[in-house]
């Protein structure tokens, strides 16, 4: 090859390079520079977490041991109580069984006996969740578990979780396995106040830490993920559900890791709790406005424990003129008829009720029970107990919202005409459903919907709940702040109340109606103030639920109800509009009513001596039944008095498409003499109180002709008491 043509090979070779050169930003691109500055980032990274490593100390402080009081106050400012007490007893790790102990290996941190200390792919883990406010970590090891609960606050900071990473490796290297665990259960929080395994094992099982079995340790380790939602007592079926499922992945880790026998293993039974007691200081009703409040604080995200480890001010929306108004109600109306001590039926009855303003959504008064430190569970926000004929309004809210017509083509308002005849089969439904009405009375073959609602009808509602459709029925509920759960199926016999509901959930539901619609969610929690920050309550009024047409009817219908129906024992110097419930075997009894300017729910339940089960209300307070129009519309009769004040004037502003039209009331006719079989499973429903000399006893708006009682009921009413039947029960499938 020539001069000439090694200079032209040149020449092509430099234009071949040149092409093949990253022109603009792509130059700045190339493996080896992203390589260098991967490589240079990672040094970067490594000298500045040796200079932090250099710099951080292991704190000498323990943030939890160093904990503030809560102060809770009523809405004015004065101080309804203060918390603050640490439930804690450190003991030696020698004095918890040694499998105890690998519970809470295997439950958060399998290789703990081998790591050091951190988990980096759970860290960094946490560090994003942290950076794109996913909230809270997953994968911490024990370790670093045990500095967050022991040297560091609970805030959720990338410099906080950095210090976390710092510090659990200089404690992995200062301090032996043993130690670390023993701090990590001693310091951790198990819920009902506990801190640490001492206080943890009194609380749920009774005994000392030494005397935990290996099933009742891998509960208390389960615990500790979500103490909670976890805690038996109070945990919902989805939360005792996951809490099971952990409890045997805590015991199938200690087989996989050699520390339990398979065959123990297989012999192992869930170990229920015991029911939780108040703290001292949270005697009578104290102790349930203060959990009332602080379960509104959770559901805004502020956890249990963060709550317990103190430094808050809460002030609360109750009412202290209100909320002894309603403690006196409940006490005249009811305590002072109840001989607790000296009969065991009686011992069975348990009071609820909340209380809600409807144009602002505050709950102003509340009464649990007859005490936080005698009867742990409060009767205001349990869910345990049917809401019965209280959830006829809703269907015929759903009715009116949705333009239903009935079968026979004509649309549903308070004029509409029904069968009443008891265990008439519905029409049009899919599911068969034939229900009694009140001591199986028949009510005529037209009926107006105002008429109907006045006394309960059973037939009317359930044929009713078949023309507007059980799913869109379920829909309205919901949307009115009712809670979905399970034993709530979309059939017909959901429209006598049979799912599961608290007076809490049932005051939001009036309060809506109350509100023209728009929706009303009950808040206790006025303001939460900690030193490092603050709480923002949620706006409890929301858009509308329901049209004010819609709302407006109903609270006319439920007019009714205590002007010539199955509520006048609620009436009194004010309006007023509600309705009476009682479920099957009288188990639960209600009134839910509400005036322009006050919505307050009033339940009473029967409930086993020792809490683990329902019975009857039926002969205790007084022989026979226990109704809804009869002490629970006291109580709710004396309370409103009392809290209205002023208010008591205040008129509703009804807007009514079509107002109901006079009618003449129903005459009630016995269809049948019951047989002896049939009265021995079936329920009648609500009937007026048979004693109205007990307690203060409304006359009736307008006087009706007496009804006979069924020779098959005892305790019924004589001919001579005041006579609209109340059938508000959810006697459901009989």
């Amino acid at each position: 090859m020539g001069r000439a043509e090694e200079r032209r090979a040149r020449q092509r070779g430099a234009r071949r390079a040149q092409k093949s050169k990253p022109k603009g930003i792509r130059r700045f691109f190339t493996w080896k520079k992203l390589l260098g500055t991967f490589l240079g980032v990672c040094l970067l990274v490594m000298g500045a977490f040796f200079v932090i490593y250099l710099m951080v100390p292991v704190p000498t402080a323990n943030a939890h041991a160093e904990m503030q009081s809560n102060v809770y106050k009523y809405s004015d400012g004065r101080i309804l109580a203060r918390t603050g007490k640490v439930n804690r007893e450190i003991i030696g790790l020698e004095q918890i069984p040694r499998e105890v102990q690998y519970t809470f290996v295997a439950a958060e941190n399998k290789s703990f006996f081998k790591d050091s200390g951190i988990d980096f792919k759970g860290t960094t883990r946490g560090l994003m969740n942290t950076l794109s406010g996913k909230g809270k970590q997953g994968g911490s090891t024990i370790t670093q578990q045990y500095v967050k609960n022991y040297y560091l606050e609970q805030d959720q900071t990338v410099t906080r979780k950095l210090k976390e990473l710092v510090i659990s490796l200089k404690v992995d290297r200062k301090q032996s396995k043993s130690e670390i665990l023993a701090g990590y259960i001693n310091t951790s929080y198990y819920g009902r106040g506990a801190y640490g395994i001492q206080a943890a094992a009194q609380a749920y099982y009774g005994v000392d830490a030494g005397k935990l079995t290996v099933s009742q340790g891998a509960y208390l380790a389960a615990l500790l993920q979500a103490p909670s939602q976890y805690d038996w007592a109070a945990a919902s079926p989805t939360g005792k559900e996951l809490v099971t499922d952990r409890w045997n992945y805590v015991l199938d880790n200690m087989v996989g890791e050699g520390w339990l026998d398979a065959a123990e293993r297989e012999g192992l039974t869930f170990p229920v709790p015991k029911a939780p007691k108040a703290d001292p200081g949270m005697e009578g009703q104290t102790g349930y406005l203060v959990e009332a409040a602080n379960a509104e604080l959770e559901r805004q995200g502020i956890g249990e424990e963060d709550i317990k480890a103190g430094g808050w001010t809460i002030t609360l929306n109750i009412d202290h003129k209100r909320q002894k108004a309603l403690e006196k109600a409940v006490e005249q109306q009811l305590e002072d008829k109840l001989d607790r001590e000296g009969d065991k039926k009686d011992a069975t009855v348990q009071a609820g009720a909340t209380s809600v303003e409807p144009d602002t959504g505050k709950v102003v008064a509340l009464y649990g029970g007859v005490g936080a430190t005698e009867h742990w569970l409060s009767n205001a926000t349990r869910r345990d107990y049917q809401p019965a004929s209280t959830f006829k309004p809703i269907v015929l809210a759903s009715a009116l919202e949705n333009g239903s017509e009935t079968q026979d083509g004509q649309k549903i308002s308070l004029n509409t005409r029904y069968d009443g005849t008891s265990k008439r089969p519905v029409r049009g439904g899919d599911t068969p459903f034939a229900p009694e009405n009140e001591d199986d009375r028949d009510y005529g073959k037209s009926i107006s919907v105002q008429k109907a609602t006045n006394s309960s009808v059973n037939s009317v509602y359930a044929q009713m709940i078949v023309d507007v459709g059980p799913t869109e029925t379920k829909k309205t509920a919901l949307g009115l702040g009712m809670t979905d759960g399970p034993g709530w199926p979309e059939s017909p016999a959901m429209s006598l109340g049979t799912m599961g509901a608290s007076t809490w959930d049932m005051a939001g539901v009036y309060a809506t109606l109350d509100n023209h619609g728009k929706k009303v969610t009950p808040t206790i929690v006025k303001s939460a103030e900690h030193r490092s920050r603050k709480a923002e309550p949620q706006n409890p009024i929301g858009g509308q639920a329901i049209s004010r047409n819609s709302a407006d009817t109903v609270t006319a219908a439920l007019e009714g109800v205590v002007k010539e129906g199955s509520g006048r024992r609620a009436a009194g110097d004010y309006e007023a509009a509600g309705k009476t419930g009682t479920s099957e075997n009288n188990r639960s009894s209600w009134f839910v009513g509400y005036t322009p300017e006050l919505v307050t729910a009033v339940a009473l339940f029967g409930e086993k001596a020792d809490g683990t089960g329902q019975v009857t209300l039926t002969d205790t307070v007084e022989k026979g039944r226990i109704n809804g129009g009869g002490f629970p519309a006291r109580i709710w009769q004396a309370y409103t008095s009392a809290a209205l004040g002023a208010d008591a004037d205040a008129k509703f502003d009804l807007e009514v498409e079509e107002p109901a039209r006079n009618d003449p009331d129903p005459r009630p006719s016995d269809s049948a003499s019951p047989s002896p079989s049939r009265t021995a499973t079936k329920e009648p429903e609500d009937k007026p109180d048979p004693t109205p000399s007990r307690t203060r006893s409304s006359p009736p708006a307008s006087p009706s002709p007496p009804v006979s009682p069924s020779p098959s009921l005892s305790g019924s009413p004589s001919a001579s008491d005041p006579a609209i039947p109340d059938p508000g029960t959810a006697n459901g499938n009989p």
